[in-house]
């Protein structure tokens, strides 16, 4: 059989990248396969998760040598750990909602080269009001790219592949949690002076200007081109993402998808979300994103802080000087909070596994009752004394962070770019993710402001409640997208 493609029949985008197939030598089947230009994209849009993962997480080990260096008060503190939230909320939508006008693509570009101006900013700064500005620049170009990383892989991939894959882009985000982790713990292990937090941001710099240069060489979303009725730009970008080498040359006639009423503005998208067409996928979409973001962000965030409070609460009264105590301080609630995150990984790994076999919406109902129970086995160590109590807090913290990835931490991202149409894809999404940072701002707010006014177990037995509430919010208004036509849904 001829490995070589010639493709002459009339087909929408999707068909042409789900019908695509190889000759597998030694088999008596066609089978999908991605080509090198779809593999290329689902790899530089990993890089965005995993820079959210590693600098958003990352805040909980710097914030500390901020603090001691610019003496904030509890409310600089607060303002600071949610600026970088604040500016994915805004940038989910106002940022992300524009590559529905100006493409995929460009502003997938534009996200990446924002947040390494941030960066070397962030590193540079030498007042609190810079680090704020700064902070906030980031979280900009991380809310960018919850739309447009999403959009860049479900709308280049075969439809078999694109839960998996683009679940295997969000897994990065908790490779980058580690690696921010890990990041913080030899800085501050061979680094011992009070600007060593800024060392942690340049390290981020590196591969952040290397993406944003790759990011220029691969196509622009046919998906896209074809929504604009650019059929000719559709056609030539969808040979390019296609294009296997050796290959024949491949004749392209695409015909439209049919996609409903346009959305003629950039505020007009957003009033669609909201017409009774939508209304309960633009639930389904945020609501739950919204109090998964409230566990993952006030767990995440401040792991570190309650670990720390309640297995050794008087480590900063060891007689040392006020830097070397809290260097002392953030590396050892940083090995432990590189434990209990070893669970993200594995979560999201069975996430992939699972998303297509057993659906989204099951493992995003699962999801949310298994992180409300281990919400609870934390709050109970609260109560216990001595060894039984650390066990007992890291069973709780880690089975949280299994059942996170595994279900909504996971079953979120993928659901918001999938429920709505093309034209008004990336504004879906991003209103989604925007709504959803909402409740990680207010996590990162007010969380030490809670913790200090009503424990650390009120805290999260309140986190309990909403794991339940997320649960049946998903179930009342759930809606399968598992292994259909991203066209057709």
């Amino acid at each position: 059989m001829n490995q070589n493609l010639d493709i002459q029949c009339q087909k929408t985008i999707q068909n042409y990248i789900d019908d695509t197939s190889i000759w597998k030598e030694g088999s008596n089947r066609f089978c999908l396969s991605m080509t090198k230009v779809q593999w290329r994209i689902w790899l530089l849009a990993t890089f965005g998760k995993f820079f959210e993962g590693m600098i958003v997480f990352m805040m909980g080990l710097t914030l500390p040598l901020i603090t001691l260096q610019f003496h904030l008060t509890e409310f600089q503190k607060g303002t600071l750990s949610s600026s970088i939230l604040f500016g994915i909320l805004i940038g989910a939508s106002a940022l992300g909602g524009l590559s529905d006008l100006y493409g995929r693509k460009k502003m997938f570009i534009v996200e990446m080269a924002l947040l390494s101006l941030c960066l070397v900013g962030m590193a540079s700064s030498q007042s609190y009001a810079a680090i704020l500005l700064f902070n906030f620049g980031i979280g900009l170009a991380l809310g960018c790219d919850y739309p447009t990383a999403h959009l860049m892989i479900s709308e280049s991939i075969p439809t078999k592949n694109r839960g998996k894959l683009v679940l295997g882009a969000f897994a990065f985000q908790s490779i980058g949690v580690l690696m921010g982790i890990l990041t913080g713990i030899v800085v501050l292990t061979y680094v011992d002076d009070i600007n060593a937090w800024r060392l942690m941001y340049i390290l981020a710099l590196v591969p952040s200007l290397a993406i944003t240069v790759a990011r220029f060489f691969i196509p622009e979303s046919a998906h896209w081109l074809m929504s604009k009725k650019r059929e000719k730009e559709a056609e030539t970008s969808l040979k390019r993402l296609l294009n296997r080498d050796p290959q024949s040359a491949m004749s392209l006639t695409v015909v439209p998808c049919p996609e409903g009423e346009d959305a003629h503005s950039w505020l007009g998208g957003y009033k669609k979300l909201f017409k009774e067409k939508y209304r309960a996928k633009t639930i389904l979409a945020s609501v739950p994103w919204f109090i998964q973001d409230l566990g993952t962000y006030g767990i995440g965030i401040f792991t570190p802080v309650i670990l720390a409070s309640v297995l050794d609460p008087h480590i900063a009264a060891t007689g040392e000087d006020a830097l070397h105590s809290t260097i002392a301080h953030i590396i050892y609630s940083a090995k432990g909070t590189a434990l209990i995150d070893s669970l993200l990984i594995v979560g999201v790994i069975c996430a992939i596994i699972y998303s297509e076999s057993i659906g989204r919406m099951k493992l995003q109902i699962y999801g949310f009752i298994g992180c409300a129970v281990g919400l609870a086995f934390a709050a109970v160590s609260i109560k216990l004394q001595g060894d039984y109590q650390m066990y007992v807090l890291f069973l709780g913290f880690m089975l949280f962070n299994f059942m996170n990835n595994l279900g909504p931490n996971a079953q979120t991202y993928l659901i918001s770019g999938e429920v709505f149409p093309v034209k008004i894809r990336a504004k879906g999404a991003g209103f989604a993710a925007s709504i959803a940072k909402l409740g990680a701002i207010l996590t990162a707010f007010l969380f030490p402001i809670l913790m200090h006014e009503i424990g650390v177990f009120s805290l999260l037995l309140s986190l309990v409640a909403t794991s339940i509430l997320g649960a049946w919010v998903t179930y009342k208004y759930r809606f399968e997208t598992s292994g259909k036509n991203i066209e057709n849904i």
